[in-house]
């Protein structure tokens, strides 16, 4: 590695001292085993994602384990998430009769992917898991194989195939290229876009408010303090706006995977 290079990564650089600007980059990304468990390697979105399975196990034991008629203020809380994905995603897509048996999926979904996210602005931990392309992939695949499982079931091998080629005879001439085209979309890229599209915009955010973080604290130095202030006031908008895109993000995850659902168990005409 250049001097150059060293000096773009060094934590106590400000602008006018010579040295470049610590821009993120990938390497924000990566990080080194905090500890071993059993010949695994534990690093920070590890252990994350592992206390995000505690936290939401926990808070809905804690908050339906003995629930009462009356609710207290922890099963008021855990009864108005589980309510708004049940009403609000669920049933919208698959129908009260249809969607209940697939309320407590799509609830743990929800509030495992959101909490995921919420580290980003955490103190101490600081960084979106989700942001890991690793962790939306297995979500997706999770999904994807739900998805499939359910259009065969549905309508056994020969109707899962149409459903997924989305056959129709009275395409005619252009049945053949258009059979390809569904297969490729549903089979291939579904599955790809529903993963990526929560990583790229968690990566992205997390990008974005690391550079106004670092950018608020290289400028801190001679009349560069004016604009530190601009880039902190950054930060702060930035912050707030990703807190909004957390829970979007965790809410088109999961109604896409209703949707996928609702699409397995729809009638093939």
């Amino acid at each position: 590695m250049s001097a150059d290079q060293m000096l773009a990564f060094e934590t106590d650089c400000h602008i006018f001292d010579g040295c470049g600007f610590p821009a993120p980059g990938l390497h924000s990304f990566l990080f080194e085993p905090l500890f071993t468990v059993g010949g695994y390697d534990f690093n920070k979105p590890m252990l994350l994602a592992v206390l995000t399975t505690v936290i939401v196990i926990g808070f809905f034991w804690a908050a339906f384990g003995r629930a009462k008629v009356v609710p207290g203020k922890l099963q008021m809380v855990g009864e108005a998430g589980y309510d708004f994905v049940r009403r609000g995603i669920v049933y919208e897509a698959l129908g009260k009769k249809e969607g209940e048996k697939y309320v407590p999926l799509m609830v743990s979904l929800f509030f495992f992917v959101w909490i995921m996210n919420l580290w980003s602005i955490i103190p101490v931990a600081q960084f979106p898991v989700t942001s890991i392309i690793a962790f939306p992939a297995a979500l997706a695949l999770i999904v994807y194989v739900l998805w499939m499982y359910l259009t065969f079931k549905k309508h056994g091998f020969v109707g899962g195939l149409k459903n997924i080629t989305g056959y129709d005879k009275s395409l005619g001439p252009v049945l053949p290229l258009a059979m390809t085209i569904e297969f490729f979309s549903n089979v291939l890229v579904r599955p790809f876009t529903h993963a990526v599209r929560l990583f790229a915009n968690m990566f992205a955010g997390h990008v974005l408010i690391l550079m106004f973080t670092i950018a608020s604290w290289y400028l801190m130095n001679g009349i560069g303090f004016a604009y530190a202030g601009v880039s902190f006031v950054m930060t702060v908008v930035m912050t707030a706006f990703e807190l909004f895109i957390q829970a979007v993000q965790a809410y088109v995850f999961v109604l896409l995977a209703t949707n996928y659902v609702q699409g397995a168990l729809a009638e093939h005409h």
